[in-house]
């Protein structure tokens, strides 16, 4: 079982850069991609970036490519998010998630943690 913990995000301006980590615990963590996906209101939930643990390729979703940075830090379990550049339409709960299916890019995750809120303002 593995356990995801997200922190960061928060009420931000437009253009501004904000830091999200999930922690991660559990399970044989080098055997999971992790990944950030998240939920605006009224919209389906979608793939925002992910990283394989083991080898650190990543994916990123065209809306945030050249804008978000995925990054793991091994020696503490956790797995960053660097949103620049945030724009009103980022705003969401952005949900840490992992799953075994590493050849799987963008998901779907077999765990997921509680999310955490950005809202970009104009």
């Amino acid at each position: 079982q593995v356990r995801l913990v997200e922190s960061g995000g928060g009420l931000v301006q437009a253009g501004d850069s904000v830091r999200l980590s999930c922690a991660a615990s559990g399970g044989a963590l080098s055997n999971y991609r992790m990944g950030w996906f998240r939920q605006a209101p009224g919209k389906e939930q979608e793939f925002v970036a992910s990283i394989f643990w083991g080898l650190s390729s990543t994916k990123y979703a065209d809306s945030v490519k050249g804008r978000f940075a995925i990054s793991k830090n091994n020696a503490e379990n956790t797995v960053n998010l660097q949103m620049n550049s945030l724009k009103p339409e980022d705003t969401a709960v952005y949900y840490c998630g992992a799953w075994r299916a590493t050849w799987n890019l963008a998901g779907p995750y077999d765990y997921r943690g509680q999310g955490t809120q950005v809202t970009v303002s104009s």
